[in-house]
């Protein structure tokens, strides 16, 4: 294909090999970035084998699963790469998950060892019975002392097809899931993006996102990709965003469109200010085109870069600047050495321009769920050729050249804020609840918010309260009403065109 990047990415390395790699060429660059401090390569990679060390001594071995729900900060990036280095799956959970889900995940995931912030530990060891819970406080001292003696383990025999990080993402069930991600398929995955975006060693990558989201998560493994420094400003005040892009020196700005906004607006009132940021890379949901421009004017010769994906598969397709004026409507193109197409109820490709589900294959396609046989079978599926063909729900079509045009989404998942969601999810959240009987989400639409009908007993603004206890901020309505009975249809599904007809002209 015209503009096609030749090299290869790899699928024989692990996670630690991209910090290694990193080391060996630049061990006295900058690393990784907090409010704290910094740490050059050299460093990070210290604290790594330290990490290493640390997880040795409290028994974590091979395939063991470390569950941390931490701020994104320099120590989490190290026990990314130290959980790496022990052969055990690192399990990053946001900071903003409630115990209502996070009880789930423990549940599912069963962690060998769980770090959480200090305040934290009695409320998380109610809920992970019998297993370890530490305060990073106390793990890190332990884990400084050892760097401090240079302490190093051996490691343990990894390999590429072995489990790296298990990433959570809602899905078409109440509970999270999560998606199986070994090592080589995530190394390919960040070194494919990285052939498209091509991040330099001189970069600053001023990432707003969680690690626990795979968008945060891969700007840790790009960083060490391009030999460029990450700046992890997740607890960073809206107030100071644009100064901080500013003094931070940020090229590349990772940005969700509700992020891009408030860019902006900030923007605006601050105008006519130097930057040294070449490119923004949006994902999470479409960009619309006004913001895209507003962008490019606030932040004169930046570059915005679109781009589709999924967990499970982590990067689709990426729209290269040099198509964006002649294929304006696209999601990019796939990956080098990765394949997007659509196809039809039987799964054959079909002609461009045909509309049908998106799937994709290549070696950026992850295994499957964790612990879920039923959903991997369906979205996980064998590709005529061999390997995996994921079958990602969304549909589109594709043009002469392959680059791809997304369509909508035909169950009940959705993007909200950037975050994917689902209305399963939430009804079963709001019928967890007192004095809800039954509950139907009505997703978000032009000029309509997240609406959660229900049946009960139950105040609106009460039923609102209840589930912010219980989801993230995301998550939670905007709108609430409580009905004597919900619409179904003639099949006993939720009747949404009902329930959107009953939302029409009303306020939370």
């Amino acid at each position: 294909m015209n503009g096609q990047p030749t090299a290869q990415a790899r699928t024989d390395a692990r996670l630690h090999d991209l910090l290694d790699g990193a080391t060996a060429e630049c061990p006295d660059a900058p690393a990784v970035t907090d409010g704290a401090g910094r740490w050059t390569y050299r460093e990070l990679a210290a604290h790594s084998h330290a990490v290493d060390a640390w997880l040795e001594e409290h028994g974590i071995g091979h395939g063991d699963r470390v569950l941390v729900q931490l701020p994104s900060t320099r120590e989490l990036v190290a026990l990314l790469y130290g959980t790496s280095r022990r052969g055990a799956v690192l399990v990053p959970v946001n900071t903003g998950m409630k115990d209502y889900h996070l009880r789930a995940v423990a549940e599912n995931a069963e962690p060998s060892l769980v770090v959480v912030t200090d305040p934290a530990v009695g409320r998380i060891a109610a809920l992970a019975e019998g297993v370890p819970v530490l305060g990073l406080g106390e793990v890190w001292r332990e884990i400084t002392a050892l760097r401090v003696r240079g302490a190093r383990s051996d490691g343990a025999e990894t390999g590429p097809e072995d489990l790296a990080v298990l990433v959570y993402t809602s899905g078409s069930t109440a509970a999270p899931k999560a998606v199986i991600c070994p090592h080589g398929r995530m190394v390919f995955a960040t070194e494919a993006i990285n052939l498209e975006l091509g991040y330099r060693p001189d970069d600053v990558v001023f990432c707003r996102f969680p690690i626990s989201w795979d968008y945060g998560l891969y700007k840790v493994l790009l960083t060490a990709a391009g030999r460029s420094e990450i700046v992890l400003a997740d607890g960073e005040s809206d107030l100071v965003l644009l100064r901080r892009i500013r003094e931070t020196g940020a090229t590349v700005v990772p940005i969700v469109p509700s992020l891009a906004t408030m860019i902006c607006a900030l923007a605006e009132r601050e105008p006519s200010r130097e930057s040294r940021v070449r490119m923004f890379t949006n994902t999470g949901a479409a960009l619309p085109k006004t913001t895209a421009d507003g962008l490019r004017q606030a932040f004169p010769g930046a570059e915005v870069v679109i781009q589709f994906g999924q967990t499970e598969c982590k990067r689709v397709s990426v729209l290269p600047p040099a198509f964006q004026d002649a294929k304006p409507d696209s999601v990019g193109r796939p990956l080098p050495g990765t394949r997007a197409f659509a196809v039809d109820d039987e799964g054959q490709a079909l002609p461009p321009w045909r509309t049908g589900e998106i799937v994709v294959e290549g070696p950026h396609v992850m295994p499957g769920y964790w612990r879920a046989p039923e959903q991997t079978a369906r979205a996980f599926r064998p590709a005529p050729d061999g390997g995996l063909r994921l079958h990602t729900g969304d549909f589109g079509h594709v043009d002469e050249d392959g680059f791809l045009y997304y369509e909508g989404r035909r169950d009940d998942m959705f993007k909200h804020k950037g975050v994917r969601m689902s209305t399963t999810e939430i009804e079963a959240a709001a019928t967890d609840v007192p004095g809800v009987r039954a509950a139907a989400v009505l997703p978000p639409a032009e000029g309509r918010d997240l609406a959660v009908f229900a049946e009960g007993d139950i105040d609106p603004h009460a039923l609102l309260k209840e589930l912010s206890l219980r989801l993230e901020p995301a998550k939670v309505p905007g709108v609430s009403r409580v009905v004597a009975e919900l619409p179904l249809t003639p099949h006993g599904k939720h009747d949404r065109k009902r329930l959107a007809r009953l939302l029409e002209g009303t306020t939370p």
